[in-house]
């Protein structure tokens, strides 16, 4: 597997996306033979997938029918859901009990895992020991906003990596030093981000913006800002993103050439948005055939735009095929759009780029 190299896919089939992830980079020629693999999960609050907050469940399935067909026999589901919810009702709620028993995975509850002592640049923090020692790890973060740090994604999901304690302890410390030094002693081996339907602004979901997407690669520092830009934040905006650089943890840098797209997005993916913040959002849009990516891209740039102008975006926004060969009044969305008074080209745009044609 290239170590910059992201790798991206978009559908509605989890389990079948994540499968095809895991082969185009051939994930399994960096598997130690007979070792045994951690899958972290973001399970923070015992909610369904749905509601924008925790991993998907068929994506989970993908990663483990992926790894047995290669022959990895011993596969472990691991983690420790924030302080105050238990870990094992959101193996309950999220399904995956029931997919650890077909595929005779092992449940671990981080909350009972013992731990070790690991030095970082701010001083020595606790992590549990199945994730530190792990002979393969595989981090399979929401990418979603974070009422505190603005977005979470890869580095913050390992949070849950730590015992309830040191927990409490980065959230006294204010979260930001903790959360980069944590990423410069934990190195996940591969980390496979569930872009399906992140929650919009808060941890706990509530507000899911469906994208109908999946991302790879080996460094979570670059994969956290690459999210960045598809939420329509700069990396500065996320404090952690550039003290994890300073720490050792990776590199925040990528370019085009990096991005490798397995597929285009297609029409017929998009969801109705159910929150009413998400409908508030989207009143200026006219929406024809478009798919989910271009829609998930264009509510997260409406939602920073109110965030930085501190009103809602007003004009009349074009997105979707049913405007090819169109020429709509106002901003147009998409390469679908080209032909509006003013377009974003892409298949599909980023939020960041969305963002700067509506603050233009």
């Amino acid at each position: 597997m290239e170590e910059r190299t992201i790798r991206v896919i978009y559908g509605a089939d989890g389990r079948a996306m994540a499968r095809a992830l895991l082969e185009a980079a051939d994930a399994a020629a960096a598997i130690p033979r007979g070792a045994e693999v951690v899958l972290k999960p973001n399970l923070a609050v015992a909610a369904p997938p749905e509601q924008g907050a925790t991993t998907h469940t068929s994506i989970v399935e993908g990663v483990i029918e992926y790894l047995r067909d290669h022959g990895a026999a011993r596969i472990v589901i691991a983690e420790g859901s924030w302080v105050g919810d238990s870990t094992r009702r959101a193996f309950r709620v999220t399904g995956l009990d029931r997919l650890a028993e077909k595929y005779g995975a092992r449940l671990a509850d981080l909350k009972e895992d013992r731990t070790a002592s690991v030095e970082t640049p701010i001083g020595p923090i606790q992590v549990c020991r199945l994730c530190l020692e792990a002979e393969f790890l595989i981090n399979l973060p929401v990418l979603k906003g974070h009422c505190q740090t603005v977005m979470t994604c890869a580095l913050k999901n390992l949070k849950g990596c730590l015992p309830d304690g040191e927990k409490r302890r980065f959230h006294r410390l204010g979260l930001i030093q903790p959360i980069a030094a944590l990423a410069s002693a934990l190195r996940p081996d591969l980390t496979l981000v569930d872009s399906l339907c992140g929650d919009l602004n808060f941890e706990d979901g509530g507000n899911p913006v469906p994208t109908n997407r999946m991302y790879l690669g080996r460094d979570p520092v670059q994969l956290d800002a690459y999210g960045c830009e598809l939420m329509g934040l700069r990396p500065a905006e996320v404090e952690y993103l550039p003290l994890a650089e300073r720490y050792g943890a990776g590199r925040m840098a990528w370019t085009p050439a990096d991005i490798v797209q397995l597929n285009q997005p297609q029409p017929g993916e998009a969801h109705r948005a159910d929150s009413r913040q998400v409908r508030q959002l989207a009143r200026p849009v006219t929406q024809d055939a478009a798919c989910s990516a271009c829609c998930g891209s264009l509510i997260r740039a409406l939602y920073q735009y109110r965030e930085r102008t501190g009103r809602a975006y007003d004009r009349k926004i074009s997105i979707g095929q049913g405007f090819r060969g169109r020429h709509p009044a106002g901003l147009g969305i998409g390469n679908c759009c080209r032909g509006a008074d003013r377009a974003v080209p892409g298949c599909p745009p980023t939020a960041a780029e969305i963002l700067a044609a509506l603050l233009d």
